[in-house]
């Protein structure tokens, strides 16, 4: 399968498994969680072309690992990153490192002066345990700004960190106080 065809596919899920399921008439139980065959179904009602190989495929090969099956292999969901109300995934709350990281641009840096790390229309907002990967993520919205998080002041003050399954850390919010540009 091309490269082009997976990046298409994975940007299509992403669309409908974390924000817009009902743009193509899907429906997510409160989890996240969509049957493979309705997602199918409704994809192909769209003009869309998805099998179960390419899903599988998709799921199996994504760097950032976005999504993944339930253990029956029946159902498919995004694993973090929802803004749908309907989704409320039950996380449990975990330890995080002293530090994480949080790759933005410096167009967002004011705002992030004022108000912290918000999640926006997401959930949560996340972090990384790598450097790298918060720089990475930081450059896809322009030129990028590492913020350096004290989770452990944090926690010492009563916020919680849970831990999506591709490994991307999640919290409610980060106020400015626990924030250092690096």
């Amino acid at each position: 399968m091309s490269k082009k065809l997976l990046d298409d596919t994975s940007k299509f899920l992403s669309y409908v498994l974390r924000h817009e399921p009902q743009a193509i008439g899907l429906s997510l139980d409160s989890e996240g969680w969509a049957s493979v065959t309705a997602l199918i179904d409704a994809a192909s009602r769209e003009g869309r072309s998805i099998t179960r190989e390419l899903l599988e495929q998709v799921v199996h090969t994504n760097e950032k690992k976005r999504f993944s099956f339930s253990e029956d292999g029946q159902n498919i969901r995004a694993v973090q990153g929802h803004s749908n109300q309907s989704v409320q995934l039950q996380l449990e709350e975990k330890q995080p490192p002293v530090v994480l990281y949080h790759g933005t641009a410096t167009r967002f840096i004011e705002s992030i002066n004022q108000k912290g790390l918000i999640p926006g229309s997401r959930h949560h907002v996340h972090l990384s345990e790598q450097f790298e990967t918060a720089r990475e993520v930081g450059q896809r919205y322009g030129t990028v700004v590492i913020l350096k998080v004290n989770t452990s002041e944090m926690l010492a003050e009563g916020f919680k960190f849970f831990q999506a399954e591709n490994g991307v850390w999640l919290t409610e919010q980060v106020p400015v106080r626990f924030l250092e540009p690096i």
